[in-house]
């Protein structure tokens, strides 16, 4: 596509965004989502509004107070049907729904980097929320997704072997308490017998000295880390006295890209091309 047809897209798009057409959207989401969900109750009770089937199991008995959905098009109000034996809830309104998770990431990422609450609940209105968000509901958002981050990091390993790991740190800054503070992150992958990749395991600390990493690859042992015959990481040395005491027995190798940077950093920038391609041969 040409670029000329993408800055006409983008001017099309910008303008279908404005107060003038979000309406007329937020109306067809509106009524499309209402669709969705009456077409829902009628695959779950086998027969649709005022049609008589063999196989019916529920009539409709009206609906509840309608329920507000957030959309990048604004707050739409979603009837919700009720039948007369039995709960129906639709399913695109249950709690935990993907299009609730990509936003409330957006609002955990700029709440944890240090943002304000007001600044927060701002870039909620920015997305189409015209509720906002409260700092309470903040703090709940980074709760629930604290529940699927811990059982992701607490899940076992015990299923396969994986004799490469991978090691290495970062530093970002995040907040603790009432400050946002610099924080040292810590992962480890793992390479399978069968030659795929899976991340094992990451924590967060105040630095990567050797007590923490040594508490880190103890935990991935006790979830069932097995089978490890080679550890490559940068030359850290709290990570390979750690890598020492808590994986004896495991060979260790420095990470070639962290040798290259290393190297880098003491060489001048006129040389720095011929040594880059001299330690890629």
């Amino acid at each position: 596509m040409a670029a000329t047809d993408n800055d006409l897209l983008t001017d099309v798009a910008a303008n279908l965004l404005t107060d003038e057409h979000r309406t007329v959207f937020r109306d067809l989401l509106q009524g499309a989502l209402q669709q969705l969900i009456e077409e829902e109750l009628t695959a779950s009770i086998g027969a649709a509004l005022h049609q008589r089937t063999d196989g019916r199991t529920g009539q409709r008995n009206g609906h509840r107070p309608p329920r507000t959905l957030s959309t990048p098009a604004g707050d739409v109000e979603l009837a919700i049907p009720k039948v007369r034996k039995g709960n129906f809830y639709p399913s695109l309104l249950e709690p935990r729904r993907r299009v609730d998770q990509a936003l409330w990431a957006v609002i955990m990422t700029a709440y944890v980097k240090g943002t304000s609450t007001r600044k927060v609940d701002d870039l909620v209105k920015a997305l189409g929320v015209d509720s906002g968000v409260s700092k309470s509901t903040v703090s709940r958002i980074c709760a629930e997704i604290d529940e699927h981050v811990e059982a992701f990091r607490s899940r076992t390993l015990a299923h396969t072997d994986f004799p490469y790991v991978f090691c290495d740190a970062t530093y970002v800054k995040g907040r603790v308490g009432r400050h946002v503070v610099s924080r040292a992150i810590v992962v480890a992958f793992g390479v399978a017998t069968d030659g795929t990749r899976e991340v094992l395991g990451l924590d967060v600390g105040d630095s990567e000295d050797e007590a923490f990493w040594g508490q880190f690859l103890k935990g991935l042992k006790t979830r069932g880390l097995i089978g490890v015959r080679l550890v490559i990481s940068d030359a850290h040395e709290g990570l390979k006295a750690a890598i020492r005491r808590h994986l004896q027995g495991v060979a260790w190798q420095r990470c070639r890209v962290h040798f290259n940077r290393n190297v880098l950093a003491r060489v001048g920038k006129a040389h720095g091309e011929m040594v880059t391609v001299e330690g890629t041969r």
